[in-house]
């Protein structure tokens, strides 16, 4: 950082944290009342969670764009309703300085078992709020919102603009979300930053296939099993070759720090009608990551190549292979690097420490704007890991420093770029 830029900024910098601290307890407030309203997907009815938000906008004079994505597409994508929300906030005269747009969903999967916490109370327990979605990713509704309302009413911009994009799909792909918000001339962007945590700043991620297999074979009474074909025998002579396979994706390293090697999980399986039956039918679901060097059509032939030459060595079975997901590895942009390089300056000076550029195993929203050539990087509100935060765990939590300080970063790296 120049003297120069030092001089002119450093007053600034410290008031838009000193806002942010007057108005810390209002943010909490606000990030409660997002959490109480559940957004469980499936089965996935975030319609009402999007009137919520922008309800509590409103009360800060933000009105928010509704974008209800056609209640059959949503159907299509198993889900139930889909409101998008958008945000703008124009600085100066149309078309002056660049367009910022700041993306987080509310979408999350369900609870589960085990939690300590209710978790829709956003209970506040030694500095942490917990609860679904604390972390990942409504902890940045409130971010974001409160960064940029402190921008406004200490910095003042005279030229730019900033957009809240508040989704709903990124549990299923984001296509609905960010995606379709795009696809159909919503929003175009200059820059992006998307949901994330606060140590580290990322600019690439892992891309995820997956994919529904059918095993259908042919039922029988087990008493006379011969005259069956067994769908889940046929399953699990599948199901080791694609384990097998996995075993050779260790040996497949990224080059992206905070990456390591591909890998495919079975999250799900399902079959059979009685323990005294021969399964006629078994279904299961399978999770392949992509590393950013990997080519996502040839991943996709390789699995279904695996899959149809097992299948050919278990007599009497048929296969049918359905793909449920194409997410897209994110690899960095070099028109990123500006806002990777103000988000560490920044949130150097506000953590104390250094921050680092890394890659991330998990895949985003923010791939489907740089797919589209807009720069985009992953910042927000939360620890040094997903495990910290118990994101798709018991007793999801965030620190409330964590959600301070990166309403901090993010609020003065707007008022950089924004200010050129």
């Amino acid at each position: 950082m120049s003297v120069g830029y030092s001089a002119a900024h450093g007053a600034v910098h410290g008031a838009l944290d000193a806002w942010i601290d007057q108005h810390f307890d209002a943010q909490v407030r606000f990030l409660q009342a997002l959490v109480r309203v559940p957004t469980d997907t499936p089965p996935g009815n975030n319609a009402p969670h999007a009137e919520r938000t922008a309800e509590l906008l409103a009360d800060f004079g933000y009105a928010a764009e509704k974008h209800a994505v056609p209640a059959a597409d949503v159907r299509a994508h198993g889900l139930e309703s889909i409101t998008n929300l958008i945000v703008r906030r124009r600085y100066g005269a149309p078309g002056a300085g660049r367009t910022i747009a700041l993306n987080a969903h509310g979408d999350v999967v369900p609870p589960g078992e085990g939690w300590t916490h209710d978790p829709y109370g956003a209970e506040l327990h030694d500095g942490a709020m917990y609860g679904r979605a604390t972390a990942v990713s409504k902890s940045d509704f409130a971010s974001y919102t409160f960064a940029v309302r402190a921008l406004e009413a200490v910095a003042r911009p005279t030229q730019g603009a900033v957009e809240l994009h508040f989704t709903y799909d990124e549990e299923f792909g984001g296509e609905l979300g960010p995606g379709w918000l795009l696809e159909n001339g919503l929003t175009r962007p200059d820059l992006v930053i998307a949901a994330g945590f606060s140590y580290a700043v990322v600019s690439a991620h892992n891309g995820c296939l997956q994919l529904q297999v059918t095993v259908h074979g042919q039922m029988a009474h087990a008493a006379v099993p011969h005259t069956g074909v067994d769908a889940l025998q046929g399953a699990v002579h599948i199901l080791g070759a694609l384990y097998a396979q996995n075993q050779g994706y260790r040996q497949i390293r990224s080059r992206v720090a905070g990456i390591g090697h591909p890998y495919l999980n079975v999250g799900r399986i399902e079959g059979g009608t009685n323990t005294n039956v021969v399964p006629g039918k078994v279904v299961f679901k399978l999770d392949r990551r992509m590393v950013p060097e990997e080519d996502a059509q040839e991943v996709e032939a390789t699995i279904r190549r695996v899959i149809a030459q097992a299948a050919s060595g278990y007599a009497g079975i048929t296969v049918d292979v359905e793909r449920l997901l194409l997410a897209r590895a994110m690899t960095p942009l070099a028109a990123s690097q500006p806002l990777v390089d103000a988000i560490q300056r920044h949130a150097q000076a506000v953590l104390g420490e250094p921050v680092p550029a890394v890659g991330t195993p998990l895949y985003t929203d923010a791939r489907l704007y740089a797919q589209r050539g807009i720069p985009a990087v992953i910042y927000g509100a939360g620890p040094r890991s997903v495990l910290e935060s118990h994101a798709k765990r018991a007793d999801e939590r965030l620190q409330l420093e964590d959600l301070r300080r990166a309403t901090k970063v993010i609020a003065r790296t707007l008022h950089e770029l924004l200010a050129g």
